[in-house]
C-alpha cells in the first residue's frame, strides 16, 4: 500500500489557476482601456461648432469607442461563463513552428521608419519606402518590380487623400517641385 501525500493548495495556487483558465480577460481589460481612451480623445476633442451636417468629425471616434466598449463587455461575459477561444485550425498555418520574429522586427521596423519620414521626406516618399519595406519583410524580392510599385501606390494613395478627399498629407521637398 501506497500513500501518496497531497500539498494542499495556497490562495496563490488557486488565483493563479483561475486567471489561466480565463486568461482572455486580459483581451477584454485591453478592449476596455482602448475604448475608455477612443470615447475620451473624442468627447474632449477640440471641434468647430460650423459643421456641414449631422456627422461631425466626432461621429465615427464615438461610434468606435462604444463598439469597443460593447464587445469588452460581451466578451467578459462569455469568458465568465465558461467560452474559450478556439485553438488555431487554419489550413495554412503551423502550429508546430515557432513564430517568425524576424519578419515582425522588420515590419516593425519599417513602420516606425516611415513615421519618422514621413514629415521631412513627404508620405509619397516614406510611403513608398514602407510599402517597398512591408512587401521585401513579408518575402518578396523582386528589385526590379517592387521599388516601382511601391512609388505608384504611395503616390496614387497621396492623390487620392490629398486632392479628392480632403485630408492633407505632407508632400514633401518631391511635390513641392511638382
Amino acid at each position: 500500500m501506497t500513500t501518496e501525500t497531497q500539498t494542499p493548495l495556497t490562495a496563490a495556487d488557486v488565483r493563479r489557476s483561475w486567471l489561466r483558465e480565463h486568461s482572455e480577460l486580459g483581451v477584454c481589460v485591453l478592449l476596455l482601456a482602448l475604448g475608455v481612451l477612443v470615447l475620451t480623445d473624442a468627447l474632449t476633442m477640440d471641434v468647430d461648432i460650423a459643421q456641414r451636417g449631422p456627422v461631425g468629425p466626432r461621429t465615427v471616434p464615438v461610434v468606435v469607442g462604444i463598439g469597443l466598449l460593447v464587445v469588452a463587455a460581451l466578451l467578459a461575459v462569455d469568458v465568465l461563463r465558461g467560452g474559450r477561444g478556439q485553438a488555431e485550425t487554419g489550413e495554412d498555418i503551423d502550429l508546430s513552428e515557432p513564430a517568425d520574429w524576424r519578419t515582425v522586427a522588420l515590419l516593425t521596423g519599417v513602420f516606425l521608419g516611415a513615421a519618422v519620414l514621413i514629415e521631412p521626406l513627404g508620405f509619397p516618399a516614406a510611403g513608398a519606402l514602407l510599402f517597398w519595406g512591408a512587401a521585401y519583410a513579408l518575402g518578396s524580392r523582386r528589385v526590379d518590380r517592387d521599388p516601382l510599385i511601391a512609388a505608384v501606390l504611395s503616390l496614387l494613395t497621396y492623390v487620392l487623400f490629398n486632392n479628392l478627399l480632403g485630408v492633407p498629407l505632407p508632400g514633401g521637398p518631391l511635390m513641392g517641385a511638382l
